[in-house]
C-alpha cells in the first residue's frame, strides 16, 4: 500500500518502507508525513512532471512534509 511507503524530502520520490536511502537521489531524508501519489510514465511529455522539476519515471508524492 502506498500509505506505508517512505517519500524522499529532496526529490519527493515514493520508496519502499524497508529503504534507508532514496533509490533515485541516495538521500537518506525520508519521511512517512507526505500527501498525494502520482505516477509520471512519461516525464518529457507531462505537464505536471514539468511542473515538479521531474526528469525520471516513477512514483512521487505531491506534498512532503
Amino acid at each position: 500500500m502506498a500509505s506505508d511507503r517512505l517519500v524522499c524530502r529532496e526529490c519527493h520520490r515514493v520508496n519502499e518502507p524497508d529503504n534507508e536511502t532514496c533509490d533515485a537521489c541516495n538521500s537518506s531524508s525520508l519521511t512517512e508525513d507526505w500527501a498525494g501519489y502520482v505516477i509520471i510514465a512519461h516525464p518529457e511529455k507531462s505537464e505536471i512532471a514539468t511542473e515538479m522539476q521531474i526528469t525520471e519515471a516513477g512514483a512521487y508524492a505531491l506534498k512532503v512534509r
